[in-house]
């Protein structure tokens, strides 16, 4: 599904420290011709559409399962992190995250920190409002179905790269009925540059929630991380894989709990369904 999504420049990639990794094509072929709906139109609207989705995402508790694998020369899992969290509300209306299943992490050529998992949540849940535009440049692509929705197709990256706050970098595919993102692939970006780069640039499709908004639903990246030569039995690359899912979307309100198997939380030795 991400062949034609893998739009990373040469020089993005090197700066980047990672090679993206030829997938499934869920992709039309693009048409570069003009819209008959002007580009500035387009920006106008979804922008809005998000205003209102960020709005909405406010109200709502999900499941996150995130796993990260790396790959052998032979094409097999040889360490993997996996997690399960679930991002909910405590009794005061404050949004928590609670692990709910986290086995032993078996990877041995990379490292999986805290901050990782918060750029994994951060890059899949960036919501362009009309308050954001002003940080971003925006160009049309052209227009593309992925699957069966028709799609213009923009890049966006920021104007002005700083420490804090983290911007998204990369392109969005905003469906032509209705004008909301469906589909995004990037990364989020600043001007300080890290040691162990663990989000390379990540696709995330969206699903209808409640007949409504378009909510990330399923992200995945894969290709290979380069490091700055290898020390003993350490890799100069690693095959990386990430994949993302996030499921059981609720609207919440103050009398809601979640609820497993007539439990507030799941038991730890638990393994969730995924």
């Amino acid at each position: 599904m991400l062949a034609a999504g893998l739009a990373l420049t040469a020089a993005a990639q090197k700066e980047n420290n990672f090679t993206p990794m030829p997938q499934d094509d869920g992709f039309s072929v693009m048409d570069t011709a003009a819209p008959a709906l002007a580009p500035e139109e387009i920006i106008r609207s979804f922008t809005a559409k998000e205003s209102e989705f960020q709005q909405a995402l406010s109200h709502y508790s999900w499941r996150r399962s995130a796993r990260v694998q790396t790959i052998d020369e032979d094409d097999h899992v040889d360490g993997e992190y996996y997690q399960v969290d679930d991002v909910s509300f405590d009794s005061t209306g404050k949004r928590v995250e609670k692990t709910v299943y986290a086995p032993q992490n078996t990877l041995q050529w990379v490292t999986m920190s805290p901050s990782d998992l918060q750029n994994i949540q951060s890059s899949n849940f960036f919501v362009l409002t009309a308050a954001q535009i002003g940080h971003y440049n925006l160009t049309y692509v052209g227009r593309q179905k992925v699957d069966e929705v028709d799609c213009y197709v923009l890049d966006v990256s920021p104007k002005v790269l700083e420490k804090k706050p983290r911007y998204f970098s990369g392109r969005i595919w905003v469906a032509t009925a209705g004008l909301e993102i469906v589909v995004t692939q990037g990364r989020m970006v600043s001007a300080v540059a890290r040691k162990k780069d663990l989000d390379p640039p990540l696709m995330t499709w969206r699903q209808p929630v409640d007949g409504h908004y378009w909510f990330p639903a399923y992200a995945r990246a894969e290709g290979i991380l380069h490091f700055a030569g290898g020390r003993g039995f350490m890799p100069q690359n690693a095959h990386i894989r990430d994949t993302i899912k996030y499921t059981g979307y609720k609207r919440f309100n103050a009398t809601a709990k979640n609820f497993y198997e007539g439990q507030d939380t799941i038991p730890q030795e638990k393994k969730p369904e995924e």
